[in-house]
């Protein structure tokens, strides 16, 4: 258990903590599948996800779906890492219902963030005096919620007797939201194991309280299965996101 949750977090961030790369092969799926976005338990978009492991560190990507009829909002995004987790590039595209694009980019000291709202025209940049360490949180791609809980095991967790062993305390990151041109700081923390309904089926999975200004998520991971997200809950908007 202890050398695959390793191999995954590689991806993230632990081969600067460890001080050894992965081992696995360029190109390997790490972590894909979707997630179903419910509101008021119904479905109101999903998202398809996959987390793959390059040369040079880590490549994730994610495409956004809203569900209904109509003018249905689609937009990806494209996350390159290097091994140690630090951002090489952000990429961010709304393909409907508009074309607006946004690129973030380390630029010496700063974050470079530029942001394109029509085809051909100057993008708008705006730097952030933040380090490529921190931490990408787009606001519509929940599997940056995955790499963020990876980031905490790597950097706070240990393997004793084939289990997980966290320190109970929160650990505070900064982050990004490219969307809101923002950046602000946020917590994850364990709070132990939880029993909880995934698809009718009931789990005991260990959940992780993820905190921020304004917000309060909990998060759940399968301590079965490299500690993938399993479930959100944002109950300040009765809304829950579940992997399919």
């Amino acid at each position: 258990m202890k050398s695959k949750l390793l191999t995954a977090l590689c991806l993230i961030a632990v081969s600067a903590i460890t001080g050894r790369a992965a081992k696995d092969p360029p190109g390997q799926t790490v972590d894909s599948g979707s997630f179903s976005v419910l509101v008021n338990g119904q479905k109101v978009a999903s998202e398809i996800f996959t987390v793959q492991q390059t040369t040079t560190g880590s490549t994730v990507g994610a495409e956004l779906k809203e569900e209904g009829a109509g003018d249905k909002a689609t937009q990806n995004s494209t996350m390159q890492l290097t091994s140690a987790g630090n951002l090489i590039r952000y990429e961010w595209h709304e393909l409907t219902p508009g074309k607006t694009q946004l690129e973030l980019v380390p630029s010496e000291q700063f974050l470079m963030e530029r942001v394109t709202n029509n085809p051909g025209e100057k993008p708008v940049e705006q730097p952030f005096l933040l380090p490529s360490s921190t931490v990408v949180l787009d606001n519509n791609f929940f599997i940056h919620r995955e790499l963020l809980a990876w980031r905490y095991l790597a950097q706070n967790c240990k393997s004793e007797a084939g289990k997980m062993q966290c320190t109970v305390s929160p650990i505070s990151f900064g982050a990004i939201v490219p969307q809101d041109r923002s950046s602000m700081r946020v917590s994850l923390e364990p709070v132990g194991n939880e029993k909880i309904l995934v698809h009718g089926t009931e789990r005991t999975l260990p959940r992780f309280n993820l905190k921020f200004e304004g917000g309060d998520w909990a998060l759940w991971l399968d301590d079965q299965d490299h500690y993938k997200l399993v479930k959100i809950s944002i109950p300040s908007e009765k809304t829950e996101v579940v992997r399919d």
